[in-house]
């Protein structure tokens, strides 16, 4: 089953509690949630508090989506404010495989994403200790840019690797996602899909979650799932 998990980054913060209201009585089961530090990308989103504060409200898995230098710094406080999973870039640490460990060892998801010019083979190593792939359909760091394209080819790469050698990682994607091209990205064979600005910069979230499903629904129909 293809999942959605929405962007809290596209969310109207002087209404954030009232915009997660919105999404319940869904199918929705994930909030996506990025944490930018103004270094590994030139902006800054917030931190531990928002996090904690809306884990005190909302029952969801939260998938947190780490663009910070040297993220080994900060695992346990993101643990702490109510992570589910954490995913960190490539880029972002010469530790890669220690920082896998770390985020493990606290009992909780871990993930690994790349930015649009980083070559997929330098993330295939890691797969089978890890609990998702993030493709990042944008360069990091904004939303509402355009998908890039190119990204459903790493997807590809990622759905063969992870077939080929029988592993239960997830594929996610990030970036540009709407109801218009979400079909193709479940096609090249994601599972995990976040969409931002398409969700809620709607009047309407709990009607566009829903729209989104049901496109999961007839994909998953197509592919005989």
């Amino acid at each position: 089953m293809v999942e959605l998990a929405p962007s809290i980054l596209s969310c109207d913060f002087s209404r954030l509690q009232e915009n997660l209201d919105d999404t319940k009585n869904t199918k929705l089961k994930m909030l996506h949630i990025d944490v930018m530090d103004g270094i590994f990308v030139p902006n800054i989103s917030f931190g531990f508090k928002v996090i904690e504060d809306i884990r005190k409200r909302n029952d969801y898995f939260f998938d947190t989506h780490l663009m910070i230098e040297r993220p080994e710094r900060y695992i346990e406080r993101f643990v702490k404010a109510g992570s589910d999973r954490i995913t960190f870039h490539i880029e972002a640490t010469e530790n890669q495989s220690e920082v896998i460990s770390l985020i493990k060892s606290y009992g909780i998801e871990a993930g690994i994403t790349l930015k649009p010019a980083t070559d997929p083979k330098d993330i295939l190593p890691f797969l089978k200790d890890l609990d998702c792939v993030l493709v990042m359909s944008v360069e990091p760091g904004f939303g509402g840019q355009s998908f890039i394209k190119d990204s459903l080819d790493k997807v590809r790469i990622f759905r063969e690797y992870i077939d080929k050698n029988k592993l239960d990682t997830k594929i996610e994607i990030d970036g540009g996602i709407k109801t218009t091209n979400v079909s193709r990205v479940i096609e090249a064979g994601c599972d995990e899909i976040v969409s931002g600005s398409d969700i809620f910069g709607k009047d309407d979230i709990k009607k566009q979650i829903e729209e989104y499903y049901k496109i999961f629904d007839q994909a998953k129909s197509t592919c005989g799932d």
